[in-house]
């Protein structure tokens, strides 16, 4: 079993996000940074990693939830199913409209994780990739945090082919986190995805080398 080496180990329980006695590496990036994949990365090199995008879909899938975004939001509704693109747009729209879908998805955070953290077995360390680490001030809650790092210009290259948007919305919901410069400054450990992926996934391994015990 790989945990954390002791002199990484920066956390008590009560201090970690919901009270986890299991040392946390808080993975994050900018969006379009290409972080996903290095989350992939580490799920493929037998790590117990908890995406909270994938956390967060789970919640948007809940019934109660779609209720919640037809009532107020009913145009981001197709066929009984939330249309993403349409909510996202609502979304970045209005900081009050923002603050109250936030509120309701974060609420149900909690249970969320821990149910994630009680399907693995016996895990020595867990990886928590988070897109808002720091916006969150999650940061303060994990024992050390990993940065998935592009430029800004890239960041808006990679998110317009992605999602099929348009540059002025891909700066908006850039715009909406803290600046990627601004993170790397807050980071303990930053892994460059500004070149290919091999190059990152080396970085990686040499992070681990660097950061765990068997």
């Amino acid at each position: 079993m790989r945990t954390l080496k002791n002199k990484y180990i920066s956390k008590t329980k009560e201090q970690r996000l919901y009270e986890q006695d299991i040392p946390t590496i808080g993975l994050t990036g900018g969006i379009a940074t290409g972080k996903t994949s290095v989350s992939k990365y580490l799920e493929e090199k037998g790590l117990a990693v908890i995406c909270a995008d994938k956390l967060v879909k789970s919640i948007y899938a809940q019934p109660a939830t779609i209720e919640f975004i037809n009532q107020d939001y009913p145009s981001a509704i197709k066929n009984n199913e939330i249309d993403f693109k349409k909510l996202r747009e609502i979304f970045f729209s209005d900081k009050e409209i923002q603050k109250k879908i936030e509120h309701y998805i974060y609420a149900k955070m909690p249970n969320a994780y821990l149910d994630a953290v009680s399907k693995f077995h016996d895990p020595g360390i867990l990886i928590y990739d988070v897109p808002l680490l720091f916006e969150k001030g999650l940061d303060q809650k994990v024992d050390l945090s990993i940065l998935v790092y592009a430029s800004p210009e890239i960041q808006v290259k990679r998110l317009m082919n992605r999602d099929g948007i348009s540059k002025e919305l891909a700066l908006n919901i850039i715009s909406k986190q803290i600046s990627i410069d601004e993170k790397k400054e807050k980071s303990d450990f930053i892994v460059d995805n500004s070149q290919t992926l091999e190059n990152s996934f080396s970085q990686i391994d040499q992070l681990l080398e660097l950061l765990l015990e068997n």
